[in-house]
């Protein structure tokens, strides 16, 4: 830094004409300047393929990231001045910028802290780096948005405010990098405008919530006026009982959708029949129908379908009279009894002969590879299609199966894995997958018990597929028993009047104790009342940081804070 110092005084032609040929003395804010824009050029210059590559470091423990996370975050809260959550935030979840900077002091170094704030102090850091690492971005994906002369975020105000606009809307942070990398220009609008095109799908007739949801998995919807073909969606909806809300449920932030796939798809499932109270029921029941791969997956399935020789009243007869053949199970075992009837060259008069008859079976069951069965039968393709053509059922005989997976599941009681079984297929789950058997060994309890659990988070106000993917993400949620899983939702709604939809964003607050959740949120709570907290902090915010920092930044930010939290600590014990 010294070197830089000096050899920017030393160098005249870094400095405009007419400061060049003046008296030489000490101007402060010029050398400041200049020291900032050498520093600035000399980054540019930089091969900018090393970026990614330099946070490729050797892992660190918990006790020392934990130091480097405080450093990063007293930097850039009490140096650089950003809000407290802002700076939690970048701190708490750029883990290649911190391993970055750890290899910048000294291995030995046993006061991680002190060696990295003391570094921090002398070289400043590209926050943009941080930054777009806590929206949820790897360097390799974030490299080409480095501004080339910035380093600081406060210089790029337009897309700062931007990203505040979305936050205090209640985007969470970490889905942020997605509307980034898919639709850069929402971070230039003009102050005003973004909020202005969320409350106008508001005013479609969409929950707050819903917007949220979808402004996550399709960014594109923020960029120009109202998508067209999202409204035509949207219109559709209302008038089924179903109601627009329904988007908001089964989307998801890493597909992609096309609305204009989707509405086609409701349209077909019209004109088939489906009239209003039945399209509702298909769209409750099986929303992947229409949502995954935008409708594709459900044309796919009627072209093949169609070709083999079934005609269209006659598929629409299938969904009516079988509407589980439309879940996700049941069209993949489905094109993989087609696939095993095509592949030994079976004709589609047969083929359609087997699909009307065994249709449910068919959907129950996965077929091994034609070559298999061919193999353990000793036949050859055209003996075993003549086989199936006399005898369909025998079909039925060739579903894969794994004795190690079989042994597993028969050990265990009867009923109480029946009770389970159902449970989690009512999740999701696939019957007999690798992914049920690691499921059965994570939910304690009966299978009424765990659907008790369930249910408890449903009429708490969530959605039953929102309640899935959170206990997807935190299966010991469900461990937990009823009367705790009220006592800590009514905490969170009822004393701090949170929306129950902070749990989807983070569920581990369910698995947090009691006392902890008591004893800071009563703090918290105290400090709301005399505005020496902002209003709504984020429940991780609270929760998730160390007794250190909550005392330092919730409890003596008041001066009568210590004692309050000494009474508190004393009445929950």
């Amino acid at each position: 830094m010294i070197t830089h110092f000096t050899n920017c005084i030393s160098f005249p032609s870094s400095l405009p004409p007419h400061q060049s040929r003046a008296p030489q003395r000490f101007d402060l804010s010029r050398v400041s300047f200049t020291v900032r824009r050498f520093q600035i050029q000399s980054s540019v210059r930089s091969d900018k393929s090393q970026i990614p590559t330099r946070f490729f470091v050797s892992p660190v423990s918990r006790g020392t990231r934990n130091q480097a996370q405080g450093a990063l975050f007293d930097y850039l809260h009490s140096t650089r001045s950003f809000t407290f959550t802002d700076a939690e935030h970048i701190s708490k979840n750029s883990p290649r910028f911190l391993s970055f900077l750890l290899s910048k002091i000294d291995d030995n170094e046993r006061d991680v802290s002190r060696a990295l704030s003391k570094y921090l102090r002398y070289n400043p850091i590209n926050e943009f780096e941080p930054f777009f690492e806590s929206l949820g971005m790897c360097p390799s994906e974030f490299e080409q948005f480095l501004p080339q002369r910035l380093m600081f975020l406060s210089d790029d105000g337009v897309m700062f405010e931007n990203f505040h606009a979305l936050c205090n809307y209640g985007v969470p942070r970490g889905k942020l990098g997605r509307v980034y990398k898919e639709a850069r220009e929402v971070f230039r609008y003009e102050s005003g405008v973004l909020v202005a095109k969320l409350r106008g799908y508001e005013d479609l007739g969409l929950r707050k919530g819903t917007v949220i949801k979808l402004v996550s998995s399709c960014p594109l919807l923020l960029v120009g006026g109202v998508d067209g073909e999202f409204a035509s969606v949207v219109d559709k909806l209302k008038r089924l009982p179903v109601g627009c809300d329904w988007l908001g449920r089964d989307l998801s932030d890493s597909k992609t959708y096309s609305w204009g796939r989707i509405l086609e798809t409701m349209e077909f499932l019209e004109r088939m029949g489906c009239k209003e109270e039945k399209l509702s029921s298909l769209l409750r029941t099986y929303p992947a129908l229409v949502i995954e791969g935008s409708g594709k997956k459900f044309c796919v399935l009627f072209g093949r379908l169609f070709k083999v020789g079934l005609q269209v009243d006659e598929i629409y007869s299938l969904f009516i009279d079988n509407p589980e053949m439309l879940s996700d199970k049941c069209v993949k075992n489905i094109r993989k009894t087609l696939d095993f009837l095509i592949g030994i060259r079976m004709e589609t008069h047969f083929i359609r002969k087997i699909l009307l008859s065994h249709t449910e079976l068919i959907g129950s069951c996965s077929l091994q590879a034609p070559r298999t069965v061919c193999v353990s039968l000793n036949v050859s393709q055209d003996e075993l299609c003549q086989m199936l053509k006399n005898e369909p059922l025998r079909l039925f005989s060739f579903v894969t199966t794994t004795k190690k997976r079989k042994s597993k599941l028969l050990s265990e009681d009867a009923r109480k894995h029946a009770e389970k079984t159902a449970f989690l297929m009512r999740l999701g789950y696939l019957e007999n997958s690798d992914e049920m058997v690691k499921a059965l060994k994570q939910f304690r309890g009966r299978g009424d018990q765990l659907q008790e659990r369930f249910d408890c988070l449903v009429k708490a106000g969530l959605n039953h597929n929102t309640v899935a993917e959170i206990i997807r993400h935190a299966p010991i949620v469900l461990n937990l028993s009823k009367d705790v899983i009220e006592k800590k939702i009514h905490s969170l709604t009822e004393l701090l009047g949170y929306p129950i939809e902070s749990l989807v964003s983070f569920p581990a607050y369910l698995c947090y104790d009691m006392q902890r959740i008591h004893q800071r949120f009563s703090m918290y709570m105290w400090l709301r009342e005399r505005d020496a907290a902002r209003p709504m902090l984020s429940p991780s915010t609270i929760l998730t940081c160390g007794d250190a920092r909550f005392v330092k930044y919730f409890v003596n930010v008041h001066p009568e804070g210590p004692a309050v939290w000494e009474s508190i600590n004393q009445s929950s014990t």
